[in-house]
């Protein structure tokens, strides 16, 4: 599952909203929604976003939240070292190959530290 769609699948929980009742509302279909909630899907892109963000009313600072869920949550990455550091591609690799085994705790850790290494070339 990606942050995302967790997200979704919550506002979807709070709300009593069946993914039939959503993907009809939206225009797509339910196995569409399921397969973005479970990260068998990428990310959504904007526009889609954005209809998901009216269908729940999501206002201000939550919407933005939203927004920024749906960037973080490509399930399939591809991270490009060429032109960086020997450690660099050697941290990609080793991320790559011991993701799946990684706790939650080291997880939250290791977010946190990469964030405060500062703003993404993207932000």
């Amino acid at each position: 599952m990606t942050p995302f769609g967790e997200k979704m699948r919550a506002l979807r929980a709070e709300r009593g909203i069946s993914q039939k009742d959503m993907a009809a509302a939206l225009g797509v279909s339910a196995a569409y929604l399921s397969a973005l909630e479970h990260g068998r899907r990428g990310a959504p892109g904007w526009p889609m976003v954005q209809k998901i963000i009216g269908y729940f009313n999501v206002i201000w600072d939550d919407a933005e939240d939203l927004e920024k869920l749906a960037w973080e949550s490509h399930p399939r990455i591809v991270v490009d070292t060429a032109g960086l550091s020997p450690e660099a591609t050697r941290l990609a690799n080793l991320l790559a190959d011991r993701i799946g085994s990684l706790d939650r705790s080291t997880i939250d850790s290791l977010i946190e530290i990469i964030r405060s290494a500062g703003p993404s070339v993207s932000e």
